[in-house]
């Protein structure tokens, strides 16, 4: 737990985030919950305490360069093990976080691992064409990580985001060719970038793509998922 907070205070210093250390303590918990519920149900692949706090905890806090001021409403769509939504709504305590995602098993450890933490977040277990249904256009910010390529992403995203909003989507290496591969699903969804947000972690570049919604989704979208990814926009 020392060395991940060390790793976490260090890193987010580096990347200038404003990160108290009381806020540090809560994520380090959390991830430390995530590693012990790691043994009996598939979470997480990366398990060294320095490298969780790099690319675990820091890359989420990245997201936090995107958020205006206020109160706003977010909701991670695919949230797996809770990133980036988990620590977002640790560290942000005007935001207001959906985590969703289509597995029941991780909502509900979620579900029960939150409260114990003193974090904040409602916890939803649908698929995210779905609940969008339910949900449409009701968010200030729709985010994802690791979840599809921008093309198909930005199906499953755009939908919750009010007109003004904006989709932030987290993205490597790979995040220009994305965007170049999306830009008719942009169109097609109301979605502008914005900005790309750059951030050295590890080895590599990470990116925050804002892309603001500038007209409404049109209904038809999203469809079904298997449509989705047999048909990208």
């Amino acid at each position: 737990m020392d060395k991940m907070k060390q790793t976490l205070l260090e890193g987010a210093r580096e990347l200038d985030i404003p990160l108290p250390e009381e806020t540090a303590d809560t994520l380090c918990a959390f991830a430390a919950s995530m590693l012990r519920q790691n043994q009996v149900m598939n979470l997480t692949a990366i398990t060294e305490p320095e490298k969780v706090a790099r690319l675990h905890l820091l890359d989420s806090l990245t997201v936090t360069k995107a958020l205006e001021p206020g109160k706003k409403t977010l909701i991670d769509v695919g949230c797996g093990a809770g990133f980036p939504g988990v620590p977002l709504a640790a560290a942000c305590k005007d935001l207001e976080v959906t985590l969703l995602d289509s597995l029941g098993k991780r909502v509900k450890w979620l579900e029960e691992t939150l409260p114990s933490l003193g974090i904040r977040g409602t916890c939803v277990n649908a698929r995210a064409e779905d609940y969008a249904a339910q949900r449409r256009e009701r968010y200030d910010y729709a985010t994802s990580r690791a979840v599809a390529r921008l093309n198909i992403l930005l199906e499953l995203t755009a939908p919750f985001v009010k007109v003004g909003g904006a989709v932030l989507a987290m993205k490597g290496a790979a995040a220009e060719e994305e965007l170049a591969e999306a830009a008719s699903a942009m169109k097609k969804l109301g979605l502008k970038l914005e900005k790309v947000l750059e951030f050295p972690i590890e080895d590599t570049h990470h990116r925050v793509l804002i892309l603001r919604k500038i007209a409404p989704t049109p209904k038809q979208y999203p469809r079904r998922y298997a449509k989705i990814k047999q048909s990208p926009l």
